[in-house]
């Protein structure tokens, strides 16, 4: 049998190919532990969910965070993902010269209807290994919340689950400012 190597790329490494012209606009591709991943397309209850909670949260976080859209994040070395959603530090350039790095983001939010698991098993573990504080997912499928805190190296060490109907959750950064779960999600949605 062969043994194959396979190579991790840095994101200096993900960036010359964006540079370069090898990866493109067009690329649906995300930077995981190193490896290029394609982005799963979007079903209309993922995107909707999507919309909804960063006009919610764009709102209610205006005066305090930026809450940015699919947009990527740095997690050197090498990880660059495109959380659903951030809320970041308010920056005086927009971060027109770098994207947020880890001590500059105080929420990630992904949104999740096929994607569940791998937003469990593959990027709580980066999130937490960065150092961010507070990871939620929004499953569309069961409306309900699961909330990482507590990050380490070898994973959150706070994890719940909570029902969207009604609930209040404070983020970690803002305890001060209560999010109405329920506002995040679509009403019509099952």
């Amino acid at each position: 049998m062969v043994s194959t190597k396979v190579k991790l790329w840095t994101v200096d490494d993900y960036h010359r190919m964006v540079e370069t012209g090898i990866l493109t606009e067009g690329d649906r591709v995300e930077l995981l532990e190193g490896q290029i991943i394609e982005m799963n397309p979007q079903l209309p209850p993922h995107a909707a969910t999507t919309q909804r909670a960063f006009r919610y949260l764009d709102r209610l976080l205006e005066t305090v965070a930026y809450v940015r859209m699919q947009l990527p994040v740095t997690l050197q070395p090498r990880s660059e993902p495109e959380p659903d959603i951030a809320v970041v530090h308010i920056d005086a350039n927009e971060y027109g010269d770098h994207h947020p790095t880890p001590n500059e983001i105080f929420l990630i939010i992904e949104v999740a209807d096929s994607t569940l698991l791998g937003d469990r098993q593959q990027k709580a573990p980066i999130y937490a290994k960065a150092g961010i504080p507070d990871y939620w997912i929004l499953d569309v499928n069961t409306r309900q919340v699961y909330v990482f805190r507590e990050p380490t190296q070898a994973g959150y060490q706070q994890q719940e689950t909570v029902l969207a109907v009604n609930m209040l959750l404070a983020p970690v950064a803002f305890p001060n400012i209560a999010i109405s779960l329920n506002q995040l999600f679509l009403q019509n949605l099952p």
